[in-house]
């Protein structure tokens, strides 16, 4: 069963685990799998266009936007990573 790393603003919907299990067989199914064992995550890596777009989602060391999206193949050994965007800048 594929692995989900959870980063720590979203570990208040996984009872604080930071890696969860999740059945499905795309990344899509994966998310659906997890709205339904932690309720609220869903809408947190989601909207109405598909991934929000300070949240990244990486299937190994590959960001699915570059390949297949939601629709992206996940193998019962792989490591999912949601990581959201961290904002910054440059001071000079």
């Amino acid at each position: 069963m594929p692995v989900v790393r959870i980063p720590t603003p979203m570990r208040t919907l996984t009872g604080s685990k930071d890696e969860v299990e999740a059945t499905g067989a795309t990344v899509g199914e994966i998310i659906e799998d997890l709205e339904k064992r932690h309720p609220g995550i869903r809408d947190r890596l989601l909207d109405a266009k598909g991934v929000r777009r300070f949240v990244n989602v990486f299937v190994g060391e590959e960001d699915i936007r570059f390949l297949d999206g939601l629709k992206t193949e996940v193998k019962p050994t792989d490591q999912i990573s949601i990581v959201p965007a961290i904002a910054g800048g440059s001071d000079a």
